[in-house]
C-alpha cells in the first residue's frame, strides 16, 4: 500500500472585525511561509480584505461559506463595522450556525485539518474542534492583561458578579482593580441585561472555553506582559501560550491597499509633517469603530485648540443618520482656525506611517490594543482616554505598569473640559521626558522582540514545531 504524506493544515477563522481580523491575518502569513498548509474560512462579503494576504500566498486556500442569517443582523451585513459594537452577540452567534456546514466539509476533504486557529471571540469553536478530535488554538488580537481580567470574569462564577460592584484582581501581578464601568464592556452587557438570555449564556460558555483551549496566542511580547503571560500559562496548566507580537512589524501583506486616494493622502500628510521638529505633533484617533457624541468632538478640538500644540486629528467622517442620533465631528470653520497647525483627515488615515514619522510624540488615542502596539512600536508616547472594551484595562497597562503613557479622559459618554484638556497636552508633549524615554524604550524592545532570535520570532518558531509534533499528521493512499 502506497501512501502520500500532506503538508500539516491549519483552518484559520477570523472574527469579522477590523481589529481582530488583521492581526490573525499577519499570523497567519507568519504560518504560511513557515510551511504549513492554511485554509481561512470566510463569508463572501469580507473576502476582499483577504486579497493581500492571498496575493503574497497563493498557497492558502479559502472556506466560503454563506453568511447564517440572524434577527437581529440586517440583510446583507456581515462585519461588525456595520453594526458597531453591540452587534458582538448576533454576530457570535450567528457564525455559531455554521458548525454543521464545517462539520461536513471536513469529514469531506482529502486532508483535513489537524487544527483550528480561531479567534477567541469563536470561543464555541473549542467545541467544534472536540468533535472533529483536533486541538483549537485560541488566538487572542488583545493584550495578556485583558485576557487575565476576562477569563476572571467569564470563566468563575460570573453571576456572582454584581453590576456596579469594584473588581477586584488580588491574584493577578499587581493586584490591579477596576470600577465597574471599566470592567470589559461584552462581560459588563452580559450581567446588566443578558443573564438568562440563551444569546448571551452562548457567549458566555465560549468564553469560558477559551482556558480549554490546547493553545493561546498572543498579539504581544515578553517584555511588555511577561507577567501576565506567566499567570495565564500556570491557569492554563500548560506552557503552550505564545506571545508573538508586535506582528503588524513581521514582514507582511499591506493591508491597506495601495488606491490611487490613500496613496494621495499619505503623500500629503507625511509631507505636511516633514515641516516640523521631531516629537512635536499629536495624532488623535479613537479607532474604526467609536465615534465620539457631538458634545465630545467640540470639547476635544478647543482643548485641541487652546493647547497650542501642532496636531493630526483622523476624524470619521459621518452619515446624515449619525448626525442625526447626535454624533459629531470637528466643528465648522475649526481648520481655518488651526491652519498651520493643526491637519483634519476626513476619512483613512495612514496611522502606521504617521506614527512612525519622526515629528509624532503623541497619540491621543481609545487605548485600543491595535493602536496601543503601533504607537509602541513607533516609539510613541500615548495619551490615554479609554472609553470601552478592552480599553481601560490597556490604558492601566500603559499608565501604571509600564510608564509609557498618561490619561487626559476616560468614558465614552465624557465631555472633557476644553481647558483642563489643553493643559494635558500640553503638559505631556511638552514637559514629560519620563513617559516620552519610556515610549521609546519600549519600542526598542518591540523591535528587538520581531527579530531573529528575539521572543516573540522564537515564540513562532516554537509554535509551528509543536505543531509539527501533533500525532495528526496523517499519510494518504
Amino acid at each position: 500500500m502506497s501512501s502520500c504524506r500532506h503538508q500539516f493544515h491549519v483552518l484559520v477563522f477570523p472574527y469579522p472585525a477590523q481589529g481582530h481580523m488583521l492581526p490573525l491575518l499577519h499570523l497567519t502569513h507568519q504560518l504560511s511561509i513557515r510551511g504549513l498548509s492554511i485554509t481561512i474560512l470566510i463569508t463572501p462579503k469580507n473576502l476582499p480584505i483577504l486579497n493581500p494576504i492571498l496575493a503574497v500566498n497563493p498557497s492558502i486556500q479559502t472556506l466560503v461559506f454563506p453568511f447564517p442569517s440572524h434577527p437581529s443582523i440586517p440583510p446583507g451585513v456581515e462585519n461588525l463595522k456595520d453594526l458597531g459594537n453591540n452587534g458582538n452577540i448576533p454576530m457570535i452567534n450567528a457564525l455559531s450556525r455554521l458548525q454543521g456546514e464545517i462539520i461536513h466539509w471536513f469529514k469531506s476533504h482529502r486532508n483535513p485539518p489537524g487544527v483550528i486557529l480561531s479567534d477567541f471571540f469563536l470561543g464555541w469553536t473549542h467545541h467544534l474542534a472536540d468533535q472533529l478530535g483536533i486541538p483549537r488554538i485560541a488566538f487572542y488580537c488583545s493584550g495578556a492583561f485583558y485576557t487575565a481580567i476576562s477569563d476572571r470574569l467569564w470563566g468563575g462564577d460570573a453571576e456572582s458578579v454584581k453590576p456596579g460592584s469594584e473588581l477586584e484582581f488580588q491574584d493577578l501581578p499587581g493586584a490591579p482593580s477596576f470600577t465597574w464601568e471599566q470592567a470589559p464592556s461584552l462581560f459588563r452587557l452580559y450581567r446588566e441585561t443578558g443573564v438568562g438570555d440563551p444569546s448571551f449564556e452562548a457567549v458566555k460558555a465560549g468564553m469560558a472555553a477559551n482556558e480549554l483551549s490546547w493553545a493561546s496566542v498572543f498579539n504581544t511580547f515578553e517584555v511588555l506582559e511577561g507577567q501576565f503571560l506567566e499567570h495565564l500559562s500556570k491557569k492554563m496548566g500548560h506552557p503552550r501560550v505564545f506571545s508573538v507580537g508586535p506582528l503588524h512589524l513581521f514582514k507582511g501583506p499591506n493591508e491597506s491597499g495601495s488606491g490611487e486616494e490613500r496613496f494621495r493622502v499619505s503623500g500629503e500628510v507625511l509631507s505636511w509633517l516633514d515641516q516640523f521638529d521631531d516629537d512635536s505633533v499629536l495624532y488623535v484617533c479613537f479607532g474604526s469603530q467609536k465615534l465620539l457624541k457631538k458634545a465630545q468632538a467640540e470639547a476635544l478640538a478647543l482643548g485641541l485648540e487652546k493647547s497650542g500644540v501642532r496636531f493630526i486629528w483622523a476624524a470619521r467622517p459621518l452619515t446624515a443618520q449619525q448626525v442625526a442620533n447626535g454624533y459629531g465631528s470637528a466643528p465648522d470653520g475649526f481648520e481655518g482656525q488651526v491652519a498651520g497647525r493643526g491637519l483634519l483627515i476626513k476619512g483613512w488615515a495612514p496611522q502606521v506611517s504617521i506614527l512612525s514619522h519622526r515629528t509624532v510624540g503623541g497619540f491621543l488615542s481609545h487605548c485600543g490594543w491595535n493602536s496601543v502596539l503601533e504607537a509602541i512600536a513607533a516609539g510613541v508616547m500615548i495619551l490615554g482616554w479609554p472609553m470601552e472594551a478592552d480599553q481601560y484595562v490597556d490604558a492601566k497597562l500603559l499608565v501604571d505598569y509600564t510608564g509609557a503613557a498618561a490619561q487626559v479622559c476616560d468614558g465614552g459618554d465624557t465631555v472633557p473640559d476644553p481647558n483642563e484638556l489643553a493643559q494635558k497636552i500640553s503638559e505631556s508633549m511638552h514637559g514629560d521626558m519620563v513617559k516620552r524615554i519610556r515610549a521609546k524604550e519600549l519600542r526598542n524592545k518591540a523591535l528587538e522582540a520581531v527579530r531573529t532570535g528575539g521572543s516573540s520570532s522564537n515564540d513562532l518558531d516554537n509554535l509551528v514545531q509543536e505543531l509539527a509534533q501533533l500525532n495528526t499528521l496523517k499519510s494518504f493512499c
